[in-house]
């Protein structure tokens, strides 16, 4: 997009010293804003894996093995789940485990007589991402997630594979837009446009990939849990503007 913007600025430089410019010279600027919708065709899932080590009085000392235990149980886990997405034919490197945290908590425990008590815990807990570059397996490889015992299910990004084709055709379409503006101008006030004088962007072609948020979290009572969304990945929308100006023939 750089190459395009210097080639925009050469284009009008050489222009103008084709030409006398002076501070009397007629000009036209105009602003055009342009959009594109596109639809994202890459999908990056997050989940969480965790153990807990047992529940403890404030006062009491955590058992030396429990947090050895809870992080080997864990990495089983996460082993585990990259087989099963394996096996649902995600390759190795689509796959990232992120790494070990490990964070005390506390656990508010309503007691039999009304009374509420403060115990403690350590959790320990592992993020796992995983990148499709075909979407239309979203919900399949989900499905495998929760299947495989993941925790929670964080969401989903929607994004795209070559942004810079989308941000460019973007662009494309704001300066056609201020240059059919400019003709149109031009032509229903009996003049005529001259060379491009200067260009600027007002707004660089950006985007956010889109998020589509998720409540899947398992519980040890009822098992994994599902996810409640559907899997519709609509359109990322990519805006861009420029300011464009022109010298008038007189």
């Amino acid at each position: 997009m750089l190459g395009t913007s210097l080639a925009f600025f050469a284009f009008a430089y050489s222009a103008q010293a084709n030409e006398t410019i002076t501070d009397e010279t007629p000009r036209l600027r105009v602003t055009a804003d342009a959009y594109v919708d596109v639809a994202p065709d890459k999908a990056t899932l997050s989940a969480r894996l965790w153990e807990d080590t047992p529940i403890i009085n404030q006062l009491e000392e955590e058992n030396p093995t429990a947090l050895s235990d809870a992080r080997q149980q864990l990495e089983k886990r996460a082993g585990e789940l990259i087989r099963t997405l394996e096996e649902h034919g995600v390759a190795r490197d689509a796959i990232t485990a992120g790494s070990l945290n490990i964070t005390p908590q506390q656990v508010h425990n309503a007691r039999d007589n009304g009374e509420r008590e403060t115990l403690k815990r350590t959790r320990v807990e592992r993020p796992v991402t995983v990148e499709l570059k075909n979407i239309d397996r979203v919900s399949e490889i989900l499905d495998a997630l929760v299947a495989a015992g993941v925790n929670r299910l964080e969401g989903v990004e929607f994004d795209l594979q070559n942004r810079d084709a989308a941000t460019d055709e973007a662009l494309v379409k704001a300066l056609e837009k201020a240059r059919h503006k400019a003709n149109l101008m031009a032509k229903t006030l009996d003049t005529q446009l001259s060379s491009v004088m200067r260009i600027e962007e007002t707004q660089s072609p950006s985007f956010q990939p889109r998020m589509m948020a998720m409540s899947a979290e398992r519980s040890d009572a009822t098992g994994a849990g599902a996810p409640q969304s559907e899997y519709r990945p609509g359109t990322i929308r990519i805006d861009a503007g420029v300011n464009v100006e022109w010298s008038l023939k007189e």
